[in-house]
C-alpha cells in the first residue's frame, strides 16, 4: 500500500499509466477550446470534454475490470446512487463502475459517467455500502457537475489573463509547451480542492436522496487520514483539501443533510445505508507543561451515533520521519520500539477533552523515540480518527 494519503482524486493522479491518460485528455480539449475567462456554468455547446472521454473510453476499460465478485457492494451502491443522480442537460452518460487492480487507494471519475476506483481504496471500504456510498457520491457528483471542463475553461481563463500555463496531471512527466509559475498554480491549487468540497457537498445531497446517511462522509474522510502518519502542513499548492479542512468546510452541510436524512427516512435502520456509523472529532491536541520535564497532553473529541465507549490512544514512534499507513493501533502488533498510552471515554458531553500524563516529553527510557499522533479507537480496535500532535518545544 502506498505510503501517501489515499485521495479522491479530480484534479491531481498518483497512478502514471492514469496520468499520461488525463495529460492526454487535458491536450484534446486544449486543441479545441475557444472560450474567455471562467464563465459560472459550462457552456451548453462545450461537448470536447465528453468527444474526449469517449475516444479515451476503450483505453480506460482496458485498464480496469468490472465490478463484480468482490465488489459487488460497491455496483449495487453505484447503480443506486446514479439512479438518483440528474444529468447535465442535454448529455447522455453511460454510468459505469469499474475497478482499477492496482493496489493503490484512489478514486477517479471520467466526463462521460464512469467512475473507477483503485483495489486498494475497495478493501478499505470494505462491505460498507454506507462507506461505498461516501466514495462514489463525490464521483458521481464531479460527473453531473462537469468539473472536468470547469477545470479545463478555469485553466484557460489564467491563461488568457496572462498568466503561464500550469502543469496537468504528473507534474513530473516532461512539457515543452507548459510552464509553472507560483501564482498561477496556487490559484489552480484553490479552485481544485473549492471543486472538491462542493463535490463533497453535492455529494452528501446524493446520498440523502439515494438513502445513506451523510454521516458516513466524514467516517470515510477520518478513516482515509488515518492511513497516513504524515503531518506537513498544508500547502498552497494542494490540489486536495486537507481532511481537518474538509471537515471544518462541511461543517453545516453535514447538519443540513443530517436533517434533510431525518425527513426521508425517520427509521434510520431501514434506509438502503442502515444506522449511520459512529464519527468522532479528533481536534488538534495541545500540550501544557505542568513541572520541570513534566507535560500533559490534552485532547479534545467529539463524537456522533456512540451507544458505549471509545479508546484514545496516545502513540510514540522511534523514527516519525519514517512513516507507514497505519489501519489499526494494538499493544501486540510487534513494534516494541512504540509506547502507548490508552484511556476510554463514552462522550458524554458535547466535547470531551481527555488529558494524558507524560512526563519527560522526549519519552528518554527509549532513545529517538516521540509522542507524535493520537488515534481513536472503536470496540473493535478500528481506527475512528486521527490528530497529528504539534511538534514539542523543549
Amino acid at each position: 500500500m502506498q505510503q501517501e494519503a489515499p485521495t479522491i482524486t479530480l484534479c491531481r493522479t498518483k497512478h502514471l499509466r492514469f496520468s499520461v491518460v488525463l495529460l492526454v485528455l487535458w491536450s484534446g480539449l486544449a486543441a479545441a477550446a475557444q472560450q474567455d475567462p471562467f464563465p459560472s456554468e459550462v457552456p451548453k455547446d462545450f461537448k470536447v470534454d465528453m468527444e474526449t472521454a469517449a475516444h479515451l473510453r476503450r483505453e480506460l476499460l482496458a485498464e480496469s475490470v468490472a465490478a463484480t465478485g468482490p465488489y459487488i457492494t460497491g455496483r449495487l451502491v453505484f447503480d443506486r446512487l446514479a439512479a438518483q443522480a440528474k444529468p447535465p442537460r442535454g448529455l447522455s452518460l453511460n454510468w459505469q463502475l469499474r475497478i482499477i487492480e492496482n493496489g493503490l487507494s484512489n478514486a477517479y471519475s471520467s466526463p462521460d459517467g464512469t467512475v473507477y476506483i483503485e483495489n486498494g481504496l475497495a478493501r478499505i471500504v470494505g462491505a460498507s455500502s454506507g462507506l461505498w456510498a461516501a466514495v462514489l457520491s463525490h464521483e458521481i457528483a464531479h460527473i453531473m457537475r462537469r468539473d472536468w471542463a470547469r477545470r479545463y475553461l478555469y485553466q484557460k481563463s489564467l491563461q488568457n489573463s496572462g498568466a503561464a500555463g500550469i502543469v496537468l496531471g504528473d507534474p513530473s512527466l516532461p512539457s515543452s509547451d507548459w510552464m509553472d509559475t507560483n501564482k498561477a498554480s496556487q490559484e489552480m491549487a484553490l479552485f481544485c480542492r473549492r471543486l472538491e468540497v462542493e463535490a463533497d457537498r453535492e455529494g452528501l445531497m446524493l446520498m440523502v436522496r439515494a438513502g445513506y446517511h451523510p454521516d458516513f462522509v466524514p467516517a470515510l474522510h477520518h478513516l482515509l487520514h488515518a492511513q497516513t502518519l504524515d503531518s506537513a502542513p498544508a500547502s498552497l499548492y494542494a490540489m486536495h483539501p486537507c481532511w481537518e479542512e474538509r471537515d471544518r468546510e462541511l461543517s453545516r452541510a453535514y447538519s443540513d443533510a443530517s436533517i434533510e436524512f431525518e425527513h426521508r427516512w425517520p427509521e434510520w435502520y431501514s434506509s438502503p445505508g442502515g444506522n449511520p456509523p459512529v464519527v468522532v472529532f479528533a481536534d488538534a491536541p495541545t500540550m501544557h507543561k505542568t513541572a520541570s520535564k513534566q507535560w500533559e497532553i490534552q485532547i479534545p473529541i467529539r463524537c456522533q451515533n456512540l451507544a458505549g465507549a471509545v479508546e484514545v490512544v496516545l502513540h510514540t514512534r522511534r523514527d516519525p520521519e519514517k512513516v507507514s499507513p497505519v489501519v489499526q493501533v494494538s499493544a501486540a502488533d510487534g513494534r516494541e520500539a512504540d509506547l502507548e498510552l490508552r484511556q476510554l471515554t463514552g462522550c458524554t458531553s458535547p466535547k470531551t477533552t481527555l488529558t494524558f500524563d507524560v512526563g519527560d516529553v522526549s519519552t528518554s527510557q527509549r532513545s529517538h523515540t516521540r509522542w507524535t499522533d493520537v488515534y481513536v479507537l472503536d470496540f473493535r480496535g478500528k481506527v475512528l480518527a486521527r490528530a497529528d500532535l504539534p511538534r514539542w518545544k523543549h
